[in-house]
């Protein structure tokens, strides 16, 4: 069986020799030794100037919302997982889907500005498969309008812009550190910023607004545990080495796919890459369909990611304004767009396997159109 992805596992003496330190202390969760050596290291490692380690990706961005005050229109993307989108009706906020750029799928600024309103209170944006937004184009927006800038950046560990990790851009930027992504602790996330008084406040947040025995704030519980961090501090010095080899592996499909009638999205100039994903576009649905059909016969999984585009969920449109908001080329992409298996461990003779299932079989049903 060869999944879309699977999780890198330090080995188990590595991380059991930190266990041995959790039972010695006692000591399990709320803001614990392991948990602060851990956003210590990623604060260095990324280059930011205040990081949250948190439960997982989505409430860290609920986290976001809540400390910019943000409780009415934000203009976000149709593209991407729908945590981005639950985040923002959980939060009570209405979100209001800009389509994307047809080249990269990240969202296109030049759709935002015609939908900002008096109630538009901020621009939450993927960072699709890891790659960057045009984030100077949205800045300039934000700033021009008087916007908030929340990055839903779970896709883009080690990945980075002009130099700087993608995390540190916009408001607030968050991570996710769940078990599939290139750097993981089993669950987890991030939030940053470089805001003294947000991150002060994202502090609370996460531990139900306790400061000692009293309540500072309004709080939700956040925390994770030093079992995570654990396993975020053994993972964290390997991240160099894994995306090195997801490279070789992006390299391979690269050089055995046929790119004659399946498309790839651009990568943004400025962008060093992760290699998180490995998304192809085919040319219609009825393609798609049927080299996931042709794959999982081989005991192959791939995954439509992302599908179906979030603006024609049903609950979107009933918190919308009752109606469908016309992303086309976002509705389009995700009837097309497939995430092939890309890890790690993925040895080349299993990608040229791939490849070949998914060439022989795009052939096929061009031969009968």
């Amino acid at each position: 069986m060869i999944n879309v992805t699977k999780s890198y596992l330090p080995d188990l003496e590595e991380y059991t020799a930190y266990l041995k330190g959790i039972w010695d202390r006692v000591y399990l969760t709320n803001d614990g030794p392991l948990l602060r050596e851990l956003e210590s290291q990623l604060k260095e490692v990324l280059g930011v100037k205040h990081l949250k380690f948190c439960t997982n990706g989505t409430i860290v961005l609920q986290m976001a919302l809540k400390a910019l005050d943000i409780t009415k229109e934000v203009i976000t993307t149709p593209f991407s997982y729908v945590a981005t989108t639950n985040a923002l009706l959980w939060e009570g906020c209405t979100p209001i889907f800009a389509d994307i750029r047809p080249d990269d799928y990240n969202i296109d600024p030049n759709k935002i500005e015609a939908l900002i309103t008096e109630n538009t209170q901020a621009i939450m944006a993927t960072h699709v498969y890891g790659n960057a937004c045009q984030i100077e184009q949205i800045q300039a927006i934000a700033e021009k309008y008087k916007l908030k800038v929340i990055y839903d950046a779970a896709h883009t560990f080690g990945a980075t812009y002009k130099g700087q990790s993608i995390l540190s851009y916009g408001d607030l930027s968050t991570c996710s550190f769940h078990a599939t992504k290139v750097f993981h602790t089993v669950e987890g996330g991030c939030i940053v910023t470089d805001n003294d008084e947000l991150a002060q406040k994202l502090h609370f947040y996460r531990s139900f607004g306790h400061r000692n025995d009293d309540y500072f704030s309004i709080g939700i519980n956040a925390k994770n545990s030093e079992l995570h961090a654990a396993m975020g501090l053994c993972v964290l010095p390997k991240v160099p080495e894994l995306i090195a080899d997801r490279k070789k592996v992006f390299g391979y499909y690269n050089d055995r796919l046929d790119f004659s009638r399946i498309t790839r999205p651009s990568l943004t100039p400025g962008v060093e890459y992760n290699y998180a994903y490995y998304p192809v576009v085919f040319d219609s649905e009825e393609t798609l369909l049927r080299v996931v059909d042709s794959l999982k016969a081989q005991e192959i999984t791939p995954r439509r990611y992302f599908y179906p585009s979030l603006n024609t969920l049903p609950f979107t449109i009933t918190a919308g304004a009752g109606e469908l908001q016309s992303c086309p080329i976002s509705e389009d992409v995700s009837l097309r767009v497939l995430c092939l298996p890309l890890y790690p461990s993925l040895a080349e003779e299993d990608v040229d396997r791939i490849a070949t299932i998914v060439n022989e079989t795009v052939a096929v049903v061009n031969e009968n159109v």
